[in-house]
């Protein structure tokens, strides 16, 4: 199973404890597959609203599908992995300047897994 959380700064809100299986940080100064640049981080957070979101939204959708194309090995192997347990990636959303965690690059990732591993179970 493949499914997203909150990374939090310091202690973890009582009522938010960490999800068990294999915690995967995807944010954007990772190494991680599906992390998005700092630039299209930057370009929304800097003006979030409805037209930064769908620029956002196209611009990761098509990395992801360009780092796809070059490389589909790590995306394979973190299939595999949510195939033999629950696999989370994680990013710091909701945040002050991105409260809705629906506008979340793992949201999009999520998405992008289903649709190249259609038998992959999501939370």
């Amino acid at each position: 199973m493949l499914g997203r959380y909150t990374m939090h700064r310091g202690k973890r809100p009582a009522g938010d404890p960490l999800p068990a299986g294999a915690r995967q940080d995807t944010r954007k100064h990772t190494r991680h597959v599906l992390r998005p640049t700092a630039e299209l981080v930057q370009a929304y957070l800097g003006a979030p609203g409805d037209a930064a979101w769908e620029a956002f939204r196209r611009a990761y959708l098509e990395l992801l599908a360009a780092r796809f194309a070059e490389d589909p090995a790590p995306f394979e192997a973190l299939a595999e992995l949510a195939g033999k347990g629950d696999v989370w990636l994680g990013c710091s959303c909701p945040t002050r300047k991105n409260p809705d965690p629906s506008r979340c690059h793992t949201v999009l990732a999520l998405g992008f897994m289903a649709e190249r591993f259609p038998g992959l179970e999501l939370a």
